[in-house]
This record gives structure tokens, sequence and C-alpha cells, in this order.
């Protein structure tokens, strides 16, 4: 399985492309992945997943739940889960979460109701990732959580759950995703508010495994209830394709105006479909070939081209809640449209895997563009030439693989350092975008 850890820095050359064309079938949502692993091996029974993640991340919680007791297997990209019907064992060893914040987060919550004491690790860039954002609604639900400086390692001691009405002080699919897990098991109906609808892979997921949750608003904001004591069943699930990784080829598709590329059983999930809208704007042609559902999850196929001119867009407030894993790419791309590209309310970036603003910043001024980096944002001015340059990864996928993105329009080849960081995510980008970029 691929692994997050002890992998062999290389570089990759980006040459220049002429035009972008060709067709994929995307490897499995990494966010479904993450869910899908740890309710299956929470669940009573067998759950078999079709098209799983390839991205060493999701493969970071099946082995934490391996470790818990449930028994994976591995068929090419089909796996089959034996769950623990809700009773996890104690581990023999610490939880390592390799790079995977999705992991450490989302994990807490299933074993915050658990007996036992459960030690979560991870590598140098997860350990800097904050996990207070965790501790505070866990704690008040009855877990004790021991952090190191608000970092991981994190040691969480399970006991009996209260049910608890939390109102989220950030946007964050994560943290409402712990606390739900952890209402799962909890005495009462507990409920999580949050200003900023975040995706909803956690709600679908549930559901699917027999569980029963219900969202509706109250004093202004969006709520979702999830009663204690409740057993969750195997499935036989497909997972869609991953719309975060098809943000690369999208944007890609975006920068030639002959492109044409074509996406099959791709997510489209609503609270994810803000990325099919900003493409959209910037000038993106998109065509919905065909549409389906699967567990509460729409899967479809898409066809993509672009307009005449590439635009413009600015994004702030939800919207920025809403990207935050495309922003990267986006902002890689601004320098080629008319208009420039404008991030607000994007701080989440900071403490992601690297420091994604800063290295943004640095990777458009090495290719020579003009930038203006801001706490919660950058602007980037269109009409802009790039060039060839040295990138700088920061061992971070996204950086890694935005920065090929933009490579594609530059004058001259473009070395991205640190190119092995893709497979946390998306193993098989370097490879797709050779077959698909026509030179």
């Amino acid at each position: 399985m691929p692994s997050a850890t002890h992998t062999t820095p290389t570089t990759r050359v980006i040459s220049p492309a002429r035009s972008l064309r060709g067709s994929l079938t995307l490897p499995g949502d990494k966010s479904i992945s993450h869910r899908y692993a740890m309710l299956a091996g929470f669940a009573k029974g067998t759950s078999r997943l079709t098209n799983f993640s390839t991205g060493a991340d999701p493969h970071s919680s099946l082995a934490c739940m391996s470790a818990l007791g449930a028994t994976t297997t591995r068929d090419g990209r089909t796996i089959e889960v034996t769950g623990t019907a809700g009773s996890f064992h104690q581990p023999k060893t610490d939880l390592d979460c390799g790079n995977s914040g999705s992991t450490i987060r989302m994990l807490s919550g299933l074993v915050a109701a658990q007996k036992g004491t459960f030690r979560f690790t991870g590598d140098e860039s997860l350990s800097k990732r904050p996990m207070e954002r965790i501790r505070k609604p866990l704690e008040q639900m009855g877990a004790r959580v021991s952090l190191t400086d608000g970092h991981a390692p994190m040691t969480i001691h399970g006991a009996e759950l209260k049910a608890i009405d939390f109102e989220a002080p950030i946007a964050s699919a994560q943290v409402k995703t712990a606390v739900l897990f952890a209402g799962l098991q909890a005495k009462g109906t507990t409920s999580f508010a949050e200003s900023i609808r975040t995706r909803d892979h956690t709600e679908h997921a549930l559901k699917a495994f027999g569980a029963e949750l219900v969202r509706r608003p109250h004093q202004g904001q969006d709520r979702v209830y999830i009663a204690g004591g409740q057993h969750l069943e195997g499935i036989d699930a497909t997972v869609p394709g991953d719309i975060s990784s098809a943000a690369f080829f999208l944007c890609a598709a975006l920068l030639f105006e002959d492109s044409n590329l074509v996406l099959d059983a791709l997510g489209l999930n609503p609270t994810r479909a803000s990325l099919l809208d900003a493409i959209t704007t910037l000038g993106g042609h998109i065509k919905v070939l065909d549409v389906k559902e699967q567990h509460g999850e729409m899967i479809g196929t898409i066809q993509v081209n672009r307009n005449r001119t590439l635009k413009g867009i600015t994004i702030l407030g939800a919207l920025s809640a809403q990207l935050i894993d495309e922003l990267p790419v986006i902002a890689a791309i601004a320098p080629y449209t008319e208009e420039g590209v404008r991030i607000r309310d994007a701080r989440e970036l900071r403490v992601k895997e690297s420091d994604r603003i800063a290295l943004v910043v640095k990777n458009l001024r090495a290719m020579g563009a003009e930038v203006t980096e801001h706490e919660d944002g950058l602007d980037v001015p269109g009409n802009q030439q790039l060039h060839g340059a040295e990138i700088d990864s920061g061992s971070d996928h996204r950086i890694a693989m935005a920065f090929s993105i933009a490579a594609l329009r530059a004058v001259g080849d473009t070395a991205i350092h640190g190119a092995e960081a893709a497979s946390i995510s998306f193993p098989e980008f370097f490879d797709w975008l050779d077959e698909l970029a026509i030179r």
C-alpha cells in the first residue's frame, strides 16, 4: 500500500505544452475514502470499497483501523474491511497517521468513546498541524485529550461520552466529523452547528452505513443532529473520482484555447461543486454528460473546454472555505488570466501540510510573477508571463502539483523539487499529466 513516509526526494522536470487533451477516470475521492475506511472498520460485517483512493493518506487511515482490530485486504483499487462491530482493540503500538490530518482528527472522534488509551503520531509536517480544535469538543463530551504544545503526538483516554451542542469556531469538516463520530457513541443526541457549510461526506457516509442523523436550521445556523448508541453495518460502495485531484487538470485545461478534457465517474457532491463554478467563472466551459447517485454522493462525467478568454476571479468568505484545497492551483495559474486572482479569508492555508500562502508566493515570484502576500490570502495580477524555475514544494503534495500546472505555459523547463509529495494524494499525477499534455 502507499506510504506517506520514507519516500526518496525526487525532482520532476515539467516542459511547456501546446495543449491538453484526453480523458481520465480519477482515483477515488480522498475525503470519502477516509470516511469509508474508518466507518467500515467500526461497523459490523465486511465492507467492499471499490475505487478506493490510491493516495497515501487514506491508507494511513486503513493502517490505523487494522491496528484497532479491523481486518483489511486489498485487490488493486478494491479494499475489503471487516469491522470491529463498534468495539476497538487496544492497539499494541502508536496509531501512525503519517502525513494525514484527516486521519488524526477524524479518527479521534471514533476512539474517544472506546475503552483504553490511544496515542496518535505522524510525520514532521503533521506534528506541526493544530489539534486544539478537536481537543475542546471531545473533552466537553468526557474524553481526556493530551497534546504536545497543541499538536501531535496526541493521546486520547477514552471514556463514556455525553452528548453536547457544539458550535464550530472555524469551518472544518474534520472537526465536524470528529464530533459526529463521537456523538454516534455518546449518551443523548449531539448537535454540531456551522455558520459556513463544509463538505458533507461524513453525513452521507454515516447514513450509508446505517446511522440516522438530521440536518435543520437553528438560530441562523446549519445544525446536524446525531443520536448516540447507533450501530453500523458494512456496505458495498464505489468511491467517486476525487474532484480535488481533478482541480489540477481542470486548471490545466483552462490554459489552452483548444483543450478538451473528459473526466469520468467524478464526484459531484454539491458541497464540493464550488470548484466547477470557479472554473466556469475563470473561463471554462463545463458540460455534464452523465450523473447518478450512490450512497448520497453524486457521480458524473464532465467535459471541459476553455472559452475564448481566461478571465479572473475573487475568492473570499464562504467560497474560500469551500475551495480551500483548490486555492493553490487557482493561484498558480492566476498570472495567465486577464484580470488576475484575489484570494482572502483563507488563513487556514497557513496551517496545512505547509504554509501554502507563503509557498505559493515564493514559487510564483521564482517564476517571475508579481504577487502581493496578505495574512489571509494573496493578490496575483493578470497578463503575466511565467518562466521556468526551481520550485520548492515544501514536501506539500498540492504545491508540487499546482506548480506543475503553472509550468505548462511557462517559457522554458520547470524543476519541481520534492515531487514525491504528490503520492500523498495522487501518485499517478505526473504520469497522467505527461499523457494529457500535447507537446
